[in-house]
């Protein structure tokens, strides 16, 4: 079971792929691949593991496959565009020979600096997007193209291709969130929109917890209001409003959903992820996870 992160460093080691010389300069780090070149000189499994991965990707697939987040499963009959995030652990599994290309990017490639814009304010990379999507003919064409214009430039010897690079992914990120429903799409326009956003946002900085030593900083509904300025009960209200579902009915969703993820990927101890995820007795997280799932820590784990 793994529960570190995947490098950059690991990810051309287990691709076989030598390591690009100046991985680490001042521009960040781009980098474009067609997939089944690089499984023709990758060792082992086609198979990507489920990890954390400390560079963002996004991949054009051709062929049948499966991605498996924590508690959803998402089938991909033929042509797809998915968006990976260094927060999203999430594992591949290819179900017949695949084609298609990717790129991997370090968050310093599109500092706001350099492109304008800040990765994690994007809405495709907000907190409770699914961020794979089925695309018809015409939609695939156009991915196909921008895909392999990056590859072409990239091999150029264009004096300001990583600017150009730059231009390609962000008309590549544009593309995919154009393909989400336009609900995802809206910027909040009020007050109570504002406090729902910025709970999802404070809910979702406590995750991922990647060491038994570290714990979460907030646990409880007001906790939360505290830190948004808020009385507990208004914020409940909006949350209610705006989701459907209650403060304290949201903040269990993702401390269940983490807990899945620390009992299916890691070998910590229940006792480890009980008092990583704000629990002092085992006894206590095992009774809250049993009531939330219907079975116990270990035989979810087994």
């Amino acid at each position: 079971m793994l529960s570190e992160t995947t490098s950059l460093d690991d990810f051309y080691r287990n691709n076989a792929t030598p390591l690009p010389d100046g991985i680490a300069q001042e521009i960040g780090h781009f980098n474009v691949f067609e997939t089944e070149k690089l499984y023709d000189k990758a060792t082992g499994a086609r198979t990507m593991p489920y990890s954390r991965r400390d560079y963002y990707k996004i991949s054009w697939i051709r062929g049948k496959s499966r991605a498996e987040y924590a508690d959803k499963v998402i089938d991909i009959e033929e042509h797809a565009l998915l968006f990976a995030t260094p927060k999203i652990p999430y594992h591949w599994i290819p179900a017949d020979t695949q084609t298609g290309m990717f790129c991997i990017f370090t968050p310093d490639f599109l500092t706001p600096r350099k492109s304008g814009v800040l990765l994690d304010e994007l809405p495709i990379y907000q907190p409770g997007q699914l961020p794979v999507f089925q695309l018809n003919p015409a939609e695939h064409a156009e991915v196909e193209y921008i895909f392999k214009k990056m590859l072409r430039e990239l091999a150029s010897d264009y004096k300001f291709k990583y600017d150009l690079m730059r231009t390609l992914l962000l008309e590549l990120i544009h593309y995919g969130q154009k393909l989400q429903p336009m609900s995802a799409l809206r910027t909040t326009q009020n007050a109570a929109q504002r406090i729902s956003a910025l709970f999802i946002e404070l809910l979702e900085r406590q995750f991922p917890l990647e060491s038994p030593h570290q714990r979460l900083g907030l646990r409880t509904p007001k906790e939360y209001a505290d830190r948004l300025a808020v009385h507990v009960n208004h914020l409940n209200k909006v949350l209610k409003e705006a989701t459907g579902s209650t403060t304290s009915e949201l903040i269990t969703k993702r401390v269940i959903e983490e807990a899945k993820i620390l009992l299916k990927q890691t070998n910590w101890s229940v006792s480890e992820i009980a008092y990583t995820l704000g629990f002092d007795e085992v006894a206590h997280f095992s009774n809250y996870f049993k009531k939330q799932t219907a079975t116990a820590p270990l035989s979810f784990r087994s």
